[in-house]
């Protein structure tokens, strides 16, 4: 593979009409993990597509590996997309349809060959080979979606929201799956699920109204809600006056009290504790502002 290896976006804007989807992003992803993280609805689908050369930007610069994004045909050799709303050819077995994607991507009969017993067993499908794409659960039609992404063997993979749906053994083997195959490439994981960039990622950007929030590492991310995060187990009726005053990341509600977990800047009441801050505790923090409406 190249030694370039990175993805270099600069003011990067995204319009649908008259309304600005993407707003001034800026990014440099190198190899590895990285989380793409924000709500439903904050841009992660259009930045994404715009990667994958799907959709056109209407202003700043994007390059793939040194490949400027407007050379479509250049970058789809060294990209794999795996699209939120994934499907592929219900009525072939999994190898036929495997074998059929490897035909459109212009592998020969020999490299197809090579290839597709291998990647199942990396995406652990090598026993469904013979199995209808329609029968397999929705967790094996991701991890089919990720065999046929990488059988190109692309430098970069671009995965928009994969574990949404998933049950926990399903999205832990799909977390695995995708650390794995970072090691050799650029792989991009957009969610709005914190836990899988907390199990996966070291570098994050958080996207919100098509706005780039954050940038860093998730240690970084952590840092703004150092000393910040405090529990307390409080009354149902002390619970509404506390919702007003602080981000409530967590309740866990016991008998006629409630365990509360929020963030405040300081200690707040004597019953108060400070605890561990967790990435969901960080992200809550500045998707409101960066405490904004805490007390202080």
């Amino acid at each position: 593979m190249s030694k370039n290896t990175e993805i270099v976006i600069r003011h990067l804007d995204k319009y649908y009409g008259k309304k600005q989807a993407l707003t001034d992003v800026n990014l440099t992803i190198h190899k590895g993990m990285f989380g793409l993280l924000g709500r439903n609805g904050a841009g992660k689908t259009t930045l994404m597509k715009v990667l994958a050369t799907l959709h056109e930007k209407q202003g700043g610069e994007v390059s793939i590996c040194g490949i400027p994004v407007e050379h479509a045909s250049a970058i789809r050799k060294i990209t794999g997309y795996l699209p939120q709303d994934f499907s592929m050819y219900p009525n072939m077995s999994v190898y036929e349809a495997m074998d059929y994607l490897g035909v459109l991507s212009g592998l020969t009969k020999e490299e197809r060959r090579k290839r597709i017993p291998g990647l199942l067993r990396q995406v652990n499908l090598q026993d469904n080979y013979r199995t209808k794409v329609k029968a397999l659960s929705g967790g094996m039609k991701r991890r089919l979606g990720i065999a046929q992404a990488i059988l190109h063997n692309p430098r970069v993979l671009i995965v928009d929201e994969p574990t949404a749906g998933l049950d926990p053994e399903e999205r832990v083997r799909f977390r695995n799956l995708l650390c794995e195959i970072a090691q050799e490439r650029i792989v991009i994981l957009s969610t709005h699920i914190v836990g899988d960039i907390e199990a996966t990622c070291e570098n994050i950007a958080v996207l919100d109204d098509g706005r780039i929030l954050f940038q860093g590492t998730v240690e970084e991310l952590l840092h703004m809600v150092e000393s910040k995060v405090y529990k307390a187990e409080i009354s149902k009726k002390e619970l509404p006056e506390l919702k007003q005053k602080y981000i409530v990341t967590s309740m866990l509600a016991l008998g006629n009290n409630v365990m509360v977990r929020f963030i405040a800047e300081k200690q707040p009441f004597a019953g108060a504790s400070l605890c561990e801050a967790g990435v969901e505790d960080a992200y809550m923090y500045l998707m409101q502002g960066r405490g904004e409406g805490t007390c202080s």
